[in-house]
C-alpha cells in the first residue's frame, strides 16, 4: 500500500459526502494524470493477480483460471482501452459552422463532457472484479468521484480491488468503499448521489429505478438475461452444441449472458440434440452462490417436464445449494424455463421452423433482451436476423466472450435494464453534455421579440429566414432570399428605427 491509509467504511451518507467534497479537485486533475492512474491499475492487476484470484475464490469459490479469464483479462483490457481512447472520447467537440442556422450568425458552439459528480456503483458477486472495476474506472476517468458498494458475497475481493485503485493513485476520498452488506445498497440509493450504476436482478433493479426516479437521479441498470442461441439450418452443428453447453455452464451458470435457450431449426434439431447430449458427460452438481438458485432451478425443470419437455441429461436433484447441469429438450416458449432469469446451469432446447419462427419463439413472452447468439455459415443471414432482435449484443458463431470487447458497449433492453457500461458509450454515460455558445458582434434581433412594436418590424426578416432555408421549391426559396435581403436593406436604411438592429448595430445611414 505504500503507507497510504484507506478510508474505513461508514454509513453511505458520510461516504458520499466525503466523495462529493473530493470530486471537484479530482475533476480538475488533467486527464493525462487520471489516465496515469489507470495505467498503474492495469499493472497492479498483473502484479497482484494471485492475491485477487485467492480473494475471489474465498468469496464465491471461483477457480483461478475463471477469474483470470473472465475478470482480470477483460478488466485489464478495459483499462488499456481507456488509456488509448478516453482523451479522444472526452475531448471538447466544436460544432461545425456549416451546421449553424443563418439566424445564429456570429455564434460558435463547443460541446463539453462534464462529470456527473458522485457516481454510486452497486457491485455484483458473479464477476466482482471485471464489472465493478470497469464501472469505477470509467466513472473516475470521466472526473467523477465514486461511492462503491461491493456485493455482500464478494467482500474480500471488493476490499482488495478498492485497495488497488488507491495504490494506483486514485485519491482515497474520490473512490470510497461502502460496507459489503445488503443494507448498504439501499442506503447508497438514498444518499446524495448524482448517478447510480447497478448490476443485479431485474426485481431489485426495478425497485431501485422507481426510487431513483422519484428523486430524479439517473441510473445505469445492468440486469438479468435469458439469452437465446439460434441454430440455423446451415450451422456448424457440432460447434453450436459446444457453444450452447459451455455458454450454459460458464461460472456454473451464474452469468447474466449465459445461454438459457437454444432455438434450433428443425432440419438440424435432432443432430443438435445428439451433439449436445454428447457434451454432457460431466454433469456433476455445481455449487451455487445462493441456495435459492438451486431451488428455482428445481422448480423450473420440474414444471418443464410436466409440460412435455424431456431431459438430455440425467435426472437432476438439488442438494445443499448445488445443482447439476441440466438440458431440457422439446421446450416451448411459454414454459417458465424459457421466460425467467435464472442463475444455474440450465438450458432449454426449442425447435422452430424458419428464421421468422425462430424470432417468434425467442421473443414470445420473454421480457429479457440482454444478449443473443446466431450460428450459421452465412454471416449476412445472421446480421439480418440480428437487426430484428431486441438484444443489446448479438454474437455470430460464438457466445459470451465477444461481449467483453473493451471498445464495445454493453447493456440490455426490457427487463434487462438500460444504459451502457463499457466502451465509448459507457464512458460517455459517466458524463453529461454541456454546450458553451459564444456570440460575437451585436446582432441580436431576438431581443426585440419581447416588444410587440419592435417585433413587428422584424416580421419580414423572420419570414425571409424561414422561406430562404426551408421552403419546398427553389422558386420559393429564392423569394425568401429576396424578402430577407429587402428586410435587411430596409433595416440598414432606417436610422433609429427598430429594424436597424437587423444589421448588427446602430444604422450608420449608409
Amino acid at each position: 500500500m505504500g503507507g497510504m491509509s484507506l478510508p474505513q467504511p461508514h454509513c453511505a451518507a458520510e461516504q458520499v459526502a466525503a466523495a462529493r467534497a473530493a470530486q471537484p479537485a479530482w475533476a480538475a486533475v488533467p486527464l493525462r494524470r487520471r489516465l496515469d492512474a489507470v495505467r498503474r491499475l492495469r499493472h497492479l492487476l498483473a502484479d497482484r493477480a494471485d492475491d485477487l484470484c485467492a480473494a475471489v475464490a474465498a468469496d464465491v469459490g471461483k477457480s483461478a483460471e475463471e477469474t483470470l479469464a473472465a475478470d482480470l483479462l477483460p478488466l485489464a483490457a478495459a483499462c488499456r482501452f481507456l488509456e488509448r481512447r478516453a482523451a479522444a472520447v472526452l475531448r471538447p467537440r466544436r460544432v461545425s459552422r456549416w451546421l449553424r442556422p443563418l439566424w445564429l450568425w456570429g455564434q460558435s458552439d463547443t460541446v463539453h463532457r462534464r462529470p456527473r459528480g458522485v457516481v454510486g456503483v452497486i457491485g455484483t458477486w458473479n464477476y466482482p472484479l471485471f464489472l465493478g472495476g470497469v464501472q469505477m474506472a470509467q466513472a473516475l476517468v470521466a472526473g467523477n468521484a465514486v461511492a462503491w458498494k461491493p456485493s455482500e458475497l464478494s467482500a474480500a475481493g471488493g476490499e482488495l480491488l478498492h485497495r488497488l485503485f488507491v495504490d494506483a493513485g486514485f485519491p482515497p476520498d474520490a473512490v470510497r468503499r461502502l460496507p459489503a452488506t445488503r443494507e448498504a445498497g439501499p442506503e447508497l440509493a438514498e444518499a446524495d448521489v448524482d448517478h447510480v450504476v447497478f448490476t443485479g436482478s431485474a426485481d431489485v433493479g426495478r425497485r431501485l429505478a422507481r426510487r431513483l426516479g422519484e428523486r430524479l437521479v439517473s441510473s445505469t441498470l445492468e440486469l438479468s438475461g435469458c439469452d437465446a442461441l439460434f441454430v440455423l439450418d446451415d450451422a456448424d452443428v457440432a460447434l453450436a452444441a459446444r457453444a450452447a453447453w459451455s455458454g450454459a455452464l460458464l461460472n456454473r451458470g451464474q452469468t447474466c449472458l449465459a445461454v438459457r435457450r437454444a432455438v434450433v431449426q428443425r432440419p438440424v434439431y435432432d443432430a443438435f440434440c445428439a451433439a449436445l447430449a454428447a457434451q454432457t458427460g460431466d454433469a456433476a452438481p455445481r455449487r451455487l452462490a445462493l441456495p435459492s438458485q438451486a431451488e428455482q432451478a428445481e422448480r423450473l425443470v420440474r414444471a418443464a417436464l410436466e409440460q412435455g419437455g424431456r431431459l438430455l441429461t440425467p435426472p437432476p436433484a438439488a442438494a445443499a445449494g448445488a445443482w447439476p447441469p441440466t438440458v431440457v429438450a422439446d421446450a416451448r416458449p411459454d414454459m417458465a424455463l424459457c421466460r425467467e432469469a435464472s442463475f444455474a446451469p440450465l438450458l432449454a432446447v426449442l425447435p422452430c421452423d424458419g428464421d421468422a419462427d425462430a424470432l417468434a419463439a425467442a421473443d414470445e413472452r420473454c421480457p429479457y433482451a440482454l444478449g443473443a447468439s446466431v450460428f450459421t455459415r452465412r454471416p449476412a443471414r445472421a446480421e439480418a436476423l440480428a437487426a430484428r432482435l431486441r438484444a443489446g449484443a448479438v454474437a455470430v458463431n460464438d457466445v459470451i466472450a465477444p461481449a467483453a470487447h473493451p471498445a464495445t458497449p454493453f447493456g440490455g433492453r426490457g427487463d434487462s435494464g438500460w444504459g451502457s457500461t463499457q466502451g465509448e458509450e459507457g464512458l460517455l454515460e459517466m458524463t453529461v453534455p454541456q454546450v458553451v455558445s459564444v456570440r460575437g458582434g451585436s446582432f441580436r434581433p431576438h431581443y426585440d421579440l419581447i416588444s410587440p412594436e419592435r417585433a413587428a418590424a422584424h416580421g419580414e426578416l423572420l419570414r425571409g429566414l424561414l422561406e430562404s432555408a426551408h421552403a419546398p421549391t427553389l422558386w420559393r426559396r429564392l423569394r425568401g432570399w429576396r424578402r430577407l435581403l429587402r428586410a435587411m436593406w430596409r433595416g440598414a436604411g432606417s436610422k433609429g428605427e427598430p429594424g436597424a438592429s437587423a444589421t448588427g448595430g446602430e444604422s450608420s445611414g449608409r
